[in-house]
């Protein structure tokens, strides 16, 4: 219970930090901002840094627990399952050497891994809608 507090004391005060920060930025305005070179925006970046490094941080520790408490073989299963849309996507993905609005050579890898994201959140996002409508259907034949 006492980390439970201490994370709720931390969450309070990043969270108050980075409106604070926020409002400091939109109170100097885009074109003060700009002027500047970005002055002023180092401070919320830091706040969102440590932010996500406490919530990676927290989920490496809370996953290791579930998987030594928990039944290993469903949880290898379900990392076979994602690394298997992975491969999926990877397969779907086609790399075309391109360049960027600044002239830059965008290589067909670089491309490839892209298209691999694209497609791998297509699935997953296809996969969640496909649960939820299926779950929604359970409950409403169950009642």
């Amino acid at each position: 219970m006492a980390l439970h507090k201490i994370l709720k004391i931390v969450a309070l005060i990043l969270s108050v930090a980075g409106i604070v920060l926020w409002g400091m930025i939109v109170a100097k305005g885009d074109e003060a901002i700009i002027e500047s070179g970005g002055e002023g925006l180092d401070g919320i970046l830091y706040v969102a840094y440590i932010t996500f490094a406490i919530v990676l941080v927290a989920v490496l520790i809370f996953v290791l627990k579930g998987l030594f408490e928990g039944n290993i073989k469903k949880t290898l299963i379900s990392i076979g399952a994602f690394l298997l849309i992975f491969v999926i996507a990877y397969a779907l993905s086609t790399g075309v050497e391109s360049t960027n609005r600044e002239g830059e050579i965008i290589t067909a890898q670089t491309s490839k891994w892209i298209g691999t994201g694209l497609y791998a959140f297509y699935i997953m996002a296809i996969l969640a809608v496909i649960a939820m409508v299926f779950s929604g259907v359970k409950k409403l034949t169950t009642r």
